[in-house]
C-alpha cells in the first residue's frame, strides 16, 4: 500500500514543550527530532514531514494574521500532501479551527488540529496519543479518497468538526466538546468513523479566501449590565459587527435604552448576531417576549453557532463580502457545516 503523505504544521502550544533537565523549565523541542520523543511514529503507514511557522506561538496570541499564515501553508502544499496536522495550543484551538474552515472552503483533504494538556516530554502526557491518532486520521483513505475532508479537532479519543467545537476544561484531558453536533470519529481499539456526520463539499476545487475583518466585538449579557458601558462597542465607525451572548434560548433584559442602542447601530449598517451563552442548545429568537424585540429591530439569530464559529464567521464574511444584506443572509446559512 502506498504511504499517504502528511504535513505537520507546528505553531506552538503545550504539546511542543519538553522539560529542561537542568532547570525544569518548559521549552520548545526540535521537531527535527520528533521521532526521538515519539518512536511509535515510525510504525504509522504515512510519510511525515514537519514545517514550522517560525518561533512557537502562545495560542493566546493567535489572530487573523496567524490564521492566514497557517491557511497559506495548507494552500501552498495542498497538491503535495494527502492530509495536514496542525499542532496548536488548546486555548484558542477552536477559534483557529473555525477560522480555517471558512478560509479553506472546498477542501477534500483532512486538516486536523491537535494539542495536549501536558507537554509531550512528560511521562503522563496526552500529547503522544493525540498526535499519533491525528496523523493516522490525516493519512486515512478509502479507495484513494480521504476519509475526512474538512477541518477537524482531535483531542482525547474524539474527532470533532472544527467549527462545532469549544474548549470546556483547563485541566481535564477531555478538554473539548462538540455541544450540538455528533463526533466525527471515536478512537478506541480501532478508529470508529461516523460517516453520517461528515461534511463533504460541493465545490469542485479549493476556494481560498484568506481575508478576515477584525472589527468585531463580543458582548456577554448579564443581569444589571449598564448600557452606557457598552456604547463605544456599538460605534459603527469602529465596529462593524457585534456578537451578543444572550441568556438561554436568546433572551435579553427588557431594557429600552439597550434596544434603542442596537436599533440605531443596525440602522447605520452594523450587524448584530445573537447566540446563546449556554454550553449547548440554540437561539430561538422570539420564543419569549423580551427576545421578540430583537427580531423587530433586526438582530440576526445565530442558531446553535458556537462563540468561536460566530466570531470567525462574521470576520470572514466582513472580509470577503461588501453587501450588508448578503452578509446577513450568509450568516444564517451553513457554509461548511457550522
Amino acid at each position: 500500500m502506498q504511504q499517504s503523505k502528511v504535513l505537520m504544521i507546528y505553531t506552538g502550544g503545550t504539546i511542543g514543550m519538553i522539560e529542561d533537565p537542568e532547570t525544569g523549565a518548559l521549552m520548545a523541542f526540535d521537531f527535527d527530532h520528533l521521532s526521538d520523543q515519539i518512536p511509535e511514529l515510525s510504525r504509522i503507514n504515512a510519510e511525515l514531514e514537519v514545517v514550522s511557522l517560525g518561533e512557537p506561538i502562545d495560542s493566546s496570541d493567535m489572530c487573523p494574521e496567524i490564521w492566514q499564515n497557517i491557511a497559506q501553508k495548507v494552500v501552498d502544499n495542498y497538491e503535495d500532501y494527502d492530509g495536514f496536522v496542525i499542532l496548536h495550543g488548546s486555548d484558542t484551538m477552536a477559534f483557529t479551527a473555525s477560522a480555517l474552515s471558512f478560509m479553506l472552503q472546498g477542501i477534500k483533504k483532512p486538516v486536523i488540529l491537535t494539542g495536549s494538556q501536558l507537554p509531550i516530554g512528560t511521562i503522563r502526557t496526552d500529547g503522544k496519543e493525540n498526535l499519533i491518532t491525528s496523523i493516522e486520521i490525516a493519512a486515512s483513505k478509502i479507495e484513494e479518497e480521504s476519509i475526512i475532508q474538512e477541518v477537524a479537532i482531535y483531542f482525547e479519543y474524539s474527532l470533532y468538526r472544527g467549527n462545532r467545537t469549544t474548549k470546556v476544561s483547563a485541566h481535564a484531558f477531555e478538554a473539548f466538546i462538540s455541544p450540538n453536533y455528533l463526533d466525527l470519529a471515536v478512537a478506541g481499539v480501532d478508529i470508529k468513523y461516523h460517516p453520517s456526520a461528515f461534511f463533504k463539499t460541493e465545490l469542485q476545487e479549493l476556494n481560498y479566501k484568506p481575508k478576515m475583518d477584525d472589527r468585531v466585538a463580543l458582548m456577554k449579557i448579564f443581569p444589571g449590565f449598564s448600557t452606557e458601558v457598552y456604547k463605544s462597542m456599538f460605534d459603527f465607525q469602529k465596529v462593524k459587527a457585534v456578537v451578543i451572548e444572550s441568556f438561554g434560548a436568546g433572551n435579553v433584559p427588557n431594557n429600552t435604552a439597550f434596544f434603542e442602542m442596537i436599533k440605531s447601530y443596525i440602522s447605520e449598517g452594523g450587524i448584530v448576531i445573537n447566540i446563546t451563552q449556554c454550553s449547548s442548545g440554540s437561539v430561538s429568537q422570539g420564543k419569549y417576549a423580551n427576545s421578540t424585540m430583537l427580531n423587530q429591530i433586526g438582530v440576526i439569530s445565530g442558531g446553535d453557532l458556537t462563540t468561536e464559529a460566530a466570531i470567525t464567521k462574521i470576520m470572514y464574511l466582513l472580509g470577503n463580502y461588501s453587501d450588508v444584506e448578503e452578509i446577513k443572509r450568509l450568516m444564517q446559512v451553513s457554509l461548511v457545516g457550522e
